[in-house]
C-alpha cells in the first residue's frame, strides 16, 4: 500500500549530505591512472533505494529501486572524445537518461475512481550537460535531457536546469540548483487528462479535461556525493517539484498534489576499461 512520504528518510538524506560526516581515506588520481593504461571507457554503476509519489500528482508516497548509470569518458580513436579522464575537469558529460513509471489504478487509488488503468511506461534517452569553473570551489553545470516514452504515456518527455557544484574536499561534492521537466501532448494526455466516459464513472468528481503539452513542473534539487573508498560513492538526494501547466490544473492531480517530493540513497563503483 502507498503510504506518506517518512520524514525519517529525508533526515536520512539531509544527515548524509553533512560534510560532520567526512572521513580522510584518502583517494587515488584515477585521472592519472586513465591516462597511463590508456584507458577508453569510464563508467560509474551502481543502484539505490527511493521514495518518490505513487503517481505523478499523486499525494501517497511508494519506495522503489532505482539505477545509477553514468558516463564520464569514453574514446573511439580516429572518431570523437566524450567527456575527460579527469573527473574534476568539467566539460562535456553525455549519459543515459531512463525512467521507469509504474501503473496506476484506481482499485489502489481511491481518489482515482472511474479513470482506466494505466500500464507501466518505460523512458529511455539522453541527458548532456557542460560545466565550467566560476570559482576556485565553486563550477556550474548547465544540462538537458530527453527521452521517448513507451509502452503506456507514449511521447517526448524532458527536462533542464542548471547545478552549481561545490567540492570542498577530494571525497566530497555537493550540488544544488533549479530545474524544469516539460512532455508532450501525447504524454501529457495519457496521465493528466480526464476523458468524458471517465468523469461520468467518477459520479463528476473529476471533471472532463483535456491537457495539452508543454512545461510540467519547476523546481529544486540537492545532491550529495562521498567517495568512502577509492572509486566506492555514497549517493543522497532530495527534490522537491510544483506541478504547473496543465499538469498542474488537472483533475488528477486536483484530487492529489501540486507539491512532489522525492529522496534517494545509493552506492556506485567508477570502473576504468580498456576498450581497445
Amino acid at each position: 500500500m502507498p503510504h506518506r512520504l517518512p520524514a525519517a528518510l529525508l533526515a536520512a538524506t539531509a544527515l548524509l549530505a553533512s560534510p560532520a560526516l567526512a572521513a580522510d581515506y584518502g583517494t587515488v588520481d584515477t585521472s592519472a591512472v586513465a591516462v597511463a593504461n590508456n584507458v577508453d571507457l569510464i563508467i560509474e554503476l551502481g543502484a539505490g533505494v527511493s521514495t518518490q509519489p505513487a503517481y505523478e500528482g499523486s499525494n501517497d508516497y511508494q519506495v522503489s529501486a532505482y539505477p545509477i548509470v553514468s558516463l564520464q569518458y569514453l574514446s573511439l580513436p580516429g572518431l570523437f572524445d566524450i567527456g575527460s579522464p579527469e573527473e574534476k575537469q568539467g566539460g562535456l558529460r553525455i549519459a543515459p537518461s531512463f525512467r521507469y513509471v509504474g501503473e496506476r489504478n484506481a482499485t489502489k487509488y481511491r481518489e482515482l475512481d472511474g479513470t482506466l488503468p494505466l500500464e507501466e511506461s518505460y523512458q529511455l534517452g539522453l541527458r548532456a550537460g557542460y560545466e565550467f569553473p566560476v570559482y576556485d570551489t565553486l563550477n556550474v553545470e548547465v544540462y538537458g535531457e530527453a527521452r521517448y516514452a513507451f509502452n503506456e504515456g507514449e511521447g517526448f518527455v524532458g527536462g533542464a536546469g542548471v547545478d552549481f557544484i561545490s567540492r570542498p574536499t577530494e571525497q566530497w561534492e555537493f550540488k544544488l540548483g533549479p530545474r524544469t521537466t516539460f512532455a508532450d501532448s501525447n504524454y501529457m494526455s495519457t496521465y493528466f487528462s480526464v476523458l468524458p466516459i471517465e468523469s461520468v464513472a467518477s459520479g463528476g468528481r473529476l471533471a472532463a479535461f483535456d491537457a495539452d503539452g508543454g512545461f510540467k513542473s519547476v523546481g529544486v534539487a540537492a545532491s550529495a556525493r562521498y567517495e568512502f573508498r577509492p572509486d566506492w560513492f555514497l549517493n543522497a538526494n532530495a527534490a522537491y517539484e510544483r506541478m504547473v501547466g496543465d499538469a498542474a490544473d488537472s483533475p488528477i492531480v486536483a484530487v492529489g498534489s501540486k507539491d512532489q517530493f522525492f529522496a534517494g540513497i545509493g552506492l556506485s563503483r567508477r570502473f576504468s576499461i580498456d576498450l581497445f
